[in-house]
């Protein structure tokens, strides 16, 4: 197998433990896709509680700085790796207690806060395992081989996803209430999952000799200098702030539109909420290829382009309600138009959010880099999801995708700048 990715046989056990890592998870997060409409349909949440979710899971973002020099001391990263799974997943058994009725979450809104919590726990294994698991990747795949292998888990993993969210949502139109017994054993994948994850080698031979704060505010100053001195990546970085801003804004706004507007039962939500993976699985390994060879601003604003065109199709769509039932699926033509846009949009995502920034230093620099990238990521997250609610409920739904495009369209423009004026200079 080895031969026909033509790779090194090293690189192939890494890519294999990855490339299962990528199956497993996209089991949960396909499953994990139909939160937000399990708040609002079935545990009688409210619209910002649903955005506090959303918020939630890039919130956790904001430590990732911190978290990287605590990293940066722990030099069993397999041990590392496997307490934080354990940590993270665990409180997700505590689902399988909760009621299965309407009237219990009604009258007792502390369900609602307890699955807040819970998933709040959750997230905070990403900023854990995503900078190491780059740091692994990156010692182990050679530069021209990474975005290739990277595409192919990434191909597995929203084929998985795909499959994982329209079931699961036929599973909630069945019994409202299945998450009761799905998520506990999601808990127990995740958890292997990263512990298989743990045996990709990795030996760290750094030394850290200051204290842990001391290296906290450093890092600070490091991030602040990395911006400053590195011009394309401060671009980059500005450019996904907009770009952000606008997938954050309309994310928030899109679930309650399909509930508002087109009153989707859980299976024709899954189908549009993961559908698309279908296209952004057969564009994936072209996709992986590509970035390795061109500008990664460049392959932003192919990026930034097709969510632009999936906002404004999606904006589009209580205009033009025609549609035809595939069973107990209901298929919009307007909302089939954005989610093919979309599909693009997530093959690139797939690559440019988690690997990206690694283009812009050097190999020893990708956690750094990485941890700045989430950092950012977090800071968005403070008020981007509720601006978009807010938003809605005060002008409607057209203007608030309208401010998504403006947003997008300044994302494009500041990458073409950027990529046109400087020019990125890595001494390997």
């Amino acid at each position: 197998m080895n031969r026909l990715l033509k790779i090194e046989v090293q690189e192939f056990k890494t890519f294999k433990l990855h490339f299962i890592f990528s199956l497993i998870q996209g089991i949960i997060t396909g499953g994990f896709a139909l939160n937000e409409y399990i708040i609002i349909k079935d545990l009688m949440g409210s619209n910002y509680q649903m955005s506090v979710l959303f918020q939630f899971s890039s919130l956790v973002f904001l430590f990732s700085i911190f978290v990287n020099e605590f990293l940066k001391r722990i030099r069993n990263k397999k041990k590392m790796l496997r307490i934080a799974a354990i940590i993270t997943h665990l409180p997700l058994l505590i689902i399988a207690f909760f009621p299965s009725n309407n009237i219990a979450y009604q009258s007792q809104p502390f369900y609602i806060y307890l699955f807040l919590s819970i998933f709040f726990a959750f997230y905070l294994n990403t900023i854990i395992i995503l900078p190491t698991i780059n740091q692994m990747l990156k010692n182990q795949y050679s530069h021209e081989n990474f975005g290739k292998l990277y595409s192919y888990s990434s191909m597995m993993n929203k084929l998985v996803i795909m499959f994982s969210t329209i079931a699961f949502g036929f599973i909630l139109d069945w019994n409202n209430f299945g998450f009761i017994y799905v998520y506990p054993l999601f808990a127990v994948l995740g958890i292997y999952s990263i512990f298989l994850l743990s045996r990709i080698p990795y030996i760290d031979y750094s030394i850290v000799r200051r204290s842990f704060w001391r290296a906290s505010i450093d890092s600070w100053k490091n991030t602040i200098m990395i911006l400053k001195t590195n011009k394309p990546y401060l671009h980059f970085e500005l450019g996904f702030m907009f770009y952000g801003f606008a997938w954050m804004l309309s994310t928030a706004v899109v679930t309650v539109y399909f509930n508002d507007i087109f009153k989707m039962n859980h299976a024709t939500y899954g189908f549009y909420k993961n559908g698309f993976n279908l296209l952004a699985i057969i564009l994936l390994p072209y996709f992986g290829n590509l970035i390795g060879k061109i500008d990664p601003r460049k392959f932003g604003v192919i990026n930034f382009t097709t969510l632009l065109l999936y906002v404004i199709f999606m904006a589009l769509a209580q205009y033009f309600p025609q549609h035809f039932a595939f069973g107990e699926i209901k298929i919009y033509y307007t909302l089939l138009t954005s989610y093919f846009f979309y599909g693009i949009f997530a093959a690139t995502m797939a690559l440019l959010w988690f690997i990206g920034s690694a283009y812009f230093c050097k190999n020893e620099e990708a956690a750094q880099y990485q941890s700045i990238h989430l950092t950012m990521t977090g800071i968005r997250s403070l008020f981007s999801f509720q601006i978009g609610i807010m938003l809605y409920q005060s002008v409607g739904y057209s203007f608030t995708f309208a401010i998504a495009a403006l947003s997008l369209l300044i994302a494009m423009l500041l990458m073409i700048y950027s990529y046109k004026t400087d020019k990125i200079i890595i001494k390997r």
